[in-house]
């Protein structure tokens, strides 16, 4: 977890949800809304937050994500686990001599 990790957490607990952008503009220091986009998506990828639509990119937070604020979880045992490759970037089996 990282200080801005946290900034966003904390943003997301008092809002029903936010976009990076939005958090770019609230935040007192200097940090890019791209920045904040990627820190959006480990923390997705963790469970801490996810986005309120399929597809965009507002977030929320989730009751694992209130739960890392109070202090109840130690975020550091939350893993993303990493996604498999999907179908069309996977070389076949001929490519390593397999068949």
């Amino acid at each position: 977890m990282h200080k801005l990790d946290e900034r966003i957490l904390e943003h997301l607990d008092g809002k029903t949800w936010s976009d990076p952008w939005l958090m770019s503009e609230h935040f007192r220091f200097t940090t890019s809304a791209d920045r904040i986009a990627d820190r959006c998506e480990v923390l997705s990828d963790a469970d801490l937050i996810a986005p309120a639509r399929e597809g965009s990119s507002m977030y929320e937070i989730q009751t694992i994500g209130r739960l890392y604020l109070k202090g109840d979880i130690d975020a550091d045992l939350r893993r993303p686990i990493p996604a498999p490759r999907p179908p069309h970037a996977v070389r076949p089996g001929w490519w390593a001599g397999f068949g």
